[in-house]
């Protein structure tokens, strides 16, 4: 027999932000829980809004399966006295069964008599054990920082008020949180502030949804957009809903109802970027753009209430954002009275790291390291090292200090108010893309070397003065930077020795490195490392990456091109043959107490097969030459494959290690020939598999 199983805890409004983790959280700590008793269901439904957390089980077992335990005790002739009496052993034995002494039994177990108890093992009942799952699950929350009320000791996230737990229609004998389990919710505050009795839990979401609560996140969600669509639509424009805000909106309300405001259209001359902040960071309100993209004036918010008076809801929306929009407006134009320039020296009392001086030292390191790079790759240095100096300079600026997303955005608008090049200007709002992996990267030749020179001196820096990552601890982000520097620098082909760079930034930071080789070397090994995890989200094989890694290589752009160029190969019906070939060429040759010659012999060459392999190996040498030389390495690989045959043979016929010194040292130098050829893409035995 099974039945549902419902659990709601209500609560003061949750975290919207949080909302969505604790449910699933929660959702996954009562399966284990019920995984781990043997309770059997058949799927779990999960519940959420700003006042509640629930789960509807369904099918849930009445009881763990029952099962036969047998239970072994010591050997008998320990457990019995020469006399037949009971020693202290077998009493011992007897209690831990709940058994009598004259209810005891002897078994052979295939070695020796020894007492034995069979018993029944399982059958408890479900409801008996929900509320240790349920209470575990509680204890086990990503919660951060718990609370009390009242003059309870009970600790959660917020205020715990009533407490649903039924069994189909019956209510649970349990208590969680200091709260007893009966079948009485709330509905919603304003439209259904009463309680709501549910009398199943097949009923929960349906009674729910009559007391104006819509418990179901996903629908609710879909609620919202459909809402906030239709009415920006309404207004001859398209809502931009972002999954973050949409996600903390969902979380926000009960009964969602979309309504549309506007603002002034004097606002629209304010960065588009610092009124979309203002109204989502702080009013969690959509914006309308029109069919060209650009802001209107309209926002659009979600209401918790079904008004009969919408227009005063509007309206008081519309009051609350007008100063929000004036403190931006005033912002900007305060700003725009001082140049970026004329602030710049403010950076100075900014510390960035109190070992690598301030802010202004970090922007003198960009702009000289930008500028030359720029050299190395025929761009504009003049315009590089402009940006890197005004690269920081909008942190000391009103509107940053208010709305810090704007942080780059607007160093962009007021360098174009300062007349400072278009260039320039967009370096500073692209300097720190790619903020995330997947984010798009700088459209300027500018903007990637300010971003490029920005992370290289963080990371030589902080690797310089002995705080490198450590574990999940990583205060300076140096994993994202490095793969942020080595997506600029592949993605834009900028085709430099990387360490050569960090050797420069390194040079930068002057005596605030002591050992600036080693912090060189320990920065490049860590961000060509970070490599693996690139390689990976693009289903690339480790082995691969390996592969070319122990060529031990400083240029990106490449390494990425010969890890693509193996990864191509590996596909190829020859790969694994030539892999173990030259995992067996690699064995070989490290075993030598000298390096074979670099020479073949042809008078040496003896056997068909040997001559046939060191013909094709010349042959090869010639025709992937000019291959190599234009780095064209997938091609490389893809000519060197057609060697398999002629190596399979010279293993099956030719004995390498001969007699003969001299036909020896011939044959190992084919061989060191042979693999000198794949060497120069990559070591590609690291493909070959492992014997386990």
């Amino acid at each position: 027999m099974s039945r549902d199983f419902l659990l709601e805890l209500g609560t003061e409004e949750l975290p919207p932000t949080a909302l969505k983790n604790l449910l699933a959280a929660l959702a996954n700590g009562v399966k284990a829980g019920l995984d781990e008793a043997g309770l059997a269901y058949s799927n779990i439904n999960s519940y959420a809004s700003p006042r509640r957390l629930a789960l509807v089980v369904g099918q849930l077992a009445e009881a763990t399966p029952v099962r036969q335990v047998t239970n072994w005790g010591p050997p008998a002739q320990v457990a019995f006295a020469a006399d037949g009496k009971p020693t202290r052993a077998a009493e011992a034995f007897a209690k831990k069964n709940g058994l009598e002494i004259d209810q005891l039994k002897t078994e052979n177990d295939g070695k020796a008599d020894k007492l034995v108890a069979h018993q029944q093992a399982g059958g408890e009942p479900a409801v008996e054990l929900l509320a240790g799952i349920v209470n575990d699950s509680l204890a086990k929350l990503p919660i951060p920082k718990r609370m009390r009320w009242g003059a309870k000791r009970t600790e959660f996230v917020r205020p715990a008020h009533w407490l649903v737990m039924l069994y189909g229609s019956d209510v649970i004998d349990a208590q969680v949180l200091g709260l007893n389990a009966g079948r009485e919710s709330r509905g919603h505050r304003f439209h259904h502030n009463q309680a709501v009795s549910i009398n199943s839990a097949a009923d929960y979401v349906t009674t729910m949804l009559n007391a104006y609560v819509q418990v179901d996140m996903a629908a609710r969600r879909a609620l919202i957009i459909e809402q906030v669509n239709r009415e920006a639509a309404a207004i001859d424009g398209t809502a931009v809903i972002s999954e973050e805000l949409l996600d903390e909106v969902t979380a926000l309300v009960e009964w969602p109802v979309a309504l549309t405001g506007r603002f002034e259209e004097r606002f629209l001359e304010v960065p588009a970027e610092a009124l979309i902040s203002s109204m989502a960071e702080h009013q969690k309100y959509f914006h309308v753009v029109d069919h060209d993209g650009q802001l209107k004036p309209y926002f659009i918010t979600v209401a918790n209430i079904e008004s009969k008076d919408p227009a005063q809801v509007i309206d008081g929306n519309e009051r609350v954002i007008r100063p929000r929009l004036s403190d931006a407006a005033f912002f900007f134009e305060t700003d725009k009275k001082h140049s970026l320039e004329s602030q710049r020296q403010r950076l100075g009392s900014i510390v960035f790291q109190a070992k690598l001086g301030s802010i202004l030292d970090k922007t003198d390191r960009i702009a000289a390291l930008a500028a030359s790079i720029a050299s190395d790759i025929g761009a504009d240095a003049t315009k590089a090292k402009r940006a890197g100096e005004l690269s920081k300079v909008d942190l000391v600026t009103e509107m940053v200090l208010e709305f810090d997303k704007m942080q780059g955005i607007a160093g962009y608008y007021y360098a174009l108010n300062d007349g400072e090049d278009p260039e320039v200007a967009n370096a500073l709002k692209e300097q720190y893309l790619p903020k995330y992996a997947g984010d798009e990267l700088p459209h300027t030749v500018t903007g990637t070397l300010i971003a490029l020179a920005d992370r290289l001196d963080t990371i030589v820096g902080i690797f310089g003065i002995g705080q490198k990552p450590t574990g999940s601890k990583d205060p300076f982000a140096l994993r994202r930077a490095s793969l942020g520097a080595l997506r600029l620098m592949v993605e834009k082909d900028i085709n430099l020795d990387l360490r050569e760079l960090l050797t420069r930034a390194a040079r930068n930071h002057g005596d605030s490195i002591k050992d600036a080789e080693n912090a060189v070397e320990e920065s490049l090994a860590y961000m060509l490392d970070r490599f693996r995890a690139w390689y990976e989200e693009d289903q690339i094989a480790t082995e691969v990456y390996l592969a070319v890694a122990a060529k031990k290589l400083s240029h990106p752009v490449d390494i990425n091109t010969r890890v693509l160029a193996v990864d191509a190969f590996a596909q190829l019906p020859e790969a694994q043959a030539l892999a173990a070939a030259n995992k067996r060429v690699s064995n070989i040759l490290s075993k030598l107490d000298s390096a074979p010659a670099t020479e073949v012999k042809p008078e040496l060459l003896k056997e068909p097969a040997e001559q046939q392999l060191a013909e094709a190996v010349a042959d090869k040498a010639q025709r992937v030459e000019p291959l190599f030389t234009e780095r064209r390495y997938a091609d490389a690989l893809a000519e060197l494959a057609t060697l398999r045959a002629a190596v399979d043979t010279f293993f099956d016929d030719v004995m390498v290690m001969a007699d003969d010194e001299a036909l020896k040292n011939n044959r190992l130098a084919l061989l060191a020939q042979l693999r000198g050829l794949f060497l120069q893409v990559a070591d590609i035995s690291a493909l070959a598999p492992t014997k386990g």
